[in-house]
């Protein structure tokens, strides 16, 4: 099972919600908001939230208990760091020169000065990062993003990503790397960034379920408009958010 795409979204577009504040007021109808299969899209929200709430929230509030605030930072930087040659790989695809210097600095910088990536140098040192996607990138290239869709415990995509989703799994150089436990570490791994993300937005989550008049259209809003600020290379725009 793995929920890393979700859990990644779900925490960008809590924060997201967090940051800007939301108010009580209708959501757009589900033709504005891209979504013909609302029916079927909230079944199966409703199938990945179960799997959150009982799976998913209480690991990564164990975790927060049982370990210790700085080695929870030094996990997630060496998961991040990994993540650092699949982005740097769509930066290269996206003609995004700058971008990919600056993510093969830090890739380089952090797997030395910063022991195999468990210190975030980089970002001592004044180098910011970012990431990307195949998605991004075939959207880049003119690919329409499709209908809205909920992925089982994947979670909010549309056809566009999840085929980026694929993809991204073939940039992602550890991939190749195979060795007699390799497909347990493939699978600690992704099991361990959910964990990551999952334990570093408890509270934003909370209070973007208890802000939300109707979570899944919620969800639906943010997502597309936070994939459209990924899409073209800034932040996310607080100001102009939906109304929830």
């Amino acid at each position: 099972m793995n929920m890393l795409h979700r859990a990644r979204i779900f925490g960008a577009l809590a924060i997201a919600l967090a940051a800007s504040g939301c108010a009580s007021t209708p959501m757009p109808d589900s033709v504005d908001q891209n979504d013909p299969y609302e029916s079927f899209n909230r079944q199966v929200f409703s199938m990945n939230m179960t799997l959150d709430n009982n799976v998913a929230l209480p690991v990564a509030k164990f975790y927060v208990r049982a370990v210790p605030e700085p080695a929870r930072d030094g996990v997630h930087n060496f998961l991040s760091n990994l993540g650092e040659p699949q982005t740097f790989a769509n930066d290269v695809l996206q003609g995004e020169v700058t971008r990919a210097a600056t993510t093969l600095g830090r890739f380089t910088i952090n797997t030395t000065i910063g022991v195999g990536g468990l210190v975030d140098a980089a970002t001592k040192f004044g180098i910011d990062g970012h990431t990307t996607d195949f998605g991004e990138t075939l959207a880049v290239y003119g690919a329409d993003e499709g209908p809205y869709l909920v992925l089982p415990v994947l979670g909010p995509s549309n056809p566009r990503d999840a085929a980026g989703y694929v993809v991204d799994i073939g940039l992602d150089p550890t991939t190749y790397i195979t060795f007699r436990s390799s497909v347990y570490w493939m699978l600690g791994r992704g099991v361990l960034h959910v964990v990551d993300v999952r334990a570093r937005n408890i509270d934003t989550i909370e209070e973007l379920e208890r802000s939300s008049v109707d979570l899944y259209a919620t969800e639906r809003s943010l997502y597309r408009q936070h994939r459209n600020a990924e899409i073209h290379g800034g932040k996310a725009d607080l100001q102009n958010l939906p109304n929830m």
